[in-house]
């Protein structure tokens, strides 16, 4: 009797052991899946975290289980622009039916024993990729267009300027020379917008040197400041705390910075009132790059027009071109980095540029 106890107790202790080996399979399986897995009871407490979840979150994995919903928003570690983009995500995503660069699929009912499980998946690099082949599709494009109206412009547009000259000294002798003047003036102002628009579709090869980017961007915070508090803004720079060099054409990265700068000042005034505007500049190191982030607290954008920020012609400015994040776009391709923005109607526009650090 007792012997049959016994090899009943042991098959229990061998089923309970294989179950725990089973269990722990599939949750190391779960553990590092490329997609974030949160796991909550019927109650809406969290009892389950995979490594991904807590990376997209990036916030430690064990201080999250035992949380609710609620808790999870007020977490310390939780920053503002991480909480901001969840309730942005439950808004978008449950009310409003928007796609988001997030995957989100939630499981729950009878199959789950009254637990809900949420699965997210970052789609943010398909969308760059899918973005990026469909910006130089556009670019390339341009760049057709732009050689025909070079040539079918400039041409006729030279032999104006020549003419004008040989006539200006009969239009001095009739007191006219003004006139000359501004019809030369306009010419050189019609090459001037060729030669834009030639860039944006083909900036030239980057003439690279390494340089230390704390140095680049206190230059420009210099460039730009004294316009920046006439305007009623504040320059903000966080300087990084180790030496960052980069191997770039000095010239197009500052024609870059500048940009978005002056249009970070742009949406600052569009505001108005006695709003106190920030313009605040940082650099990071991410890896083997460098991060540049430019972040305003102007009236920021919806996403149909965050869609098209990078489209040639788009412009919102009553006297912009719409050339220059275009050509923006293009210049820091050619250095071999990324530029993506991210912008919350109300709540202001952060820009973001990558670039390779001198190994």
């Amino acid at each position: 009797m007792l012997s049959e106890f016994q090899e009943t107790l042991l098959q229990s202790v061998k089923a309970y052991q294989s179950t725990q080996l089973v269990k722990n399979k599939y949750e190391n399986v779960l553990q590092h899946l490329d997609s974030g897995i949160m796991l909550f009871d019927c109650d809406g407490v969290l009892t389950f975290i995979n490594v991904q979840m807590a990376k997209l979150l990036e916030m430690p994995r064990q201080s999250l289980i035992g949380c609710n919903l609620l808790q999870l928003l007020r977490h310390p570690h939780l920053n503002q622009f991480k909480k901001r983009k969840i309730l942005r995500i439950y808004r978008e995503t449950i009310f409003h039916r928007k796609k988001y660069h997030w995957l989100i699929t939630v499981t729950y009912g009878d199959q789950m024993d009254g637990d809900f499980l949420l699965s997210v998946k970052d789609v943010s690099d398909f969308k760059r990729i899918e973005q990026t082949a469909y910006q130089n599709d556009k670019l390339a494009m341009l760049g057709k267009i732009s050689a025909a109206i070079a040539h079918e412009i400039r041409n006729p547009l030279t032999a104006i300027r020549g003419f004008i000259q040989l006539l200006r000294p009969h239009l001095m002798q009739l007191g006219k020379d003004e006139y000359a003047r501004i019809i030369l003036t306009e010419i050189d102002r019609a090459n001037d917008i060729i030669h834009e628009f030639l860039n944006s579709s083909k900036p030239s090869a980057p003439q690279k040197s390494t340089v230390n980017v704390s140095s680049l961007l206190k230059e420009v915070v210099l460039l730009t400041e004294s316009e920046a508090l006439m305007k009623g803004c504040q320059m903000i720079l966080h300087e990084p705390s180790e030496e960052l060099l980069v191997s770039i054409d000095v010239k197009q990265i500052k024609q870059v910075l500048l940009n978005i700068i002056k249009n970070a000042m742009d949406a600052i005034a569009e505001v108005g009132g006695d709003h106190q505007g920030v313009i605040d500049i940082r650099a990071e190191k991410e890896g083997k790059s460098v991060c540049i982030s430019i972040q305003d607290n102007g009236g920021g954008m919806d996403k149909g027009l965050l869609s098209r920020l990078f489209d040639p012609f788009f412009t919102t400015k009553e006297k912009g071109t719409g050339l220059g994040l275009s050509v923006s776009y293009r210049i820091i391709r050619n250095h071999r980095g990324n530029i993506s923005v991210d912008s919350l109607k109300g709540a202001g526009t952060i820009f973001t540029i990558s670039l390779p650090l001198v190994s």
